[in-house]
């Protein structure tokens, strides 16, 4: 009898991902085009609570710069 060896994940053997590729992972994804190739890598080596934390502060930052600019041009156009 012979035993089978788990087949090896080419996908563990690599660095988690760095900081740039998880930024540019929760950018794509806020827009919503972020390739399968990506998405399958950040699903094999990147941590989800590093994708949450990253969401949550992208999210916090877009309604802070909305918030911003709509007070700015209500500020221009003279309206309280």
């Amino acid at each position: 009898m012979s035993e089978q060896q788990p087949q090896r994940n080419d996908d563990q053997d690599k660095p988690p991902l760095t900081l740039r590729q998880m930024l540019q992972s929760v950018l794509a994804a806020a827009f919503g085009v972020q390739s399968g190739k990506n998405r399958a890598r950040d699903f094999s080596r990147g941590k989800p609570s590093h994708f949450i934390l990253l969401g949550l502060l992208f999210t916090g930052i877009f309604v802070l710069l909305l918030y911003s600019v709509v007070r700015l041009v209500l500020q221009l156009s003279g309206a309280k």
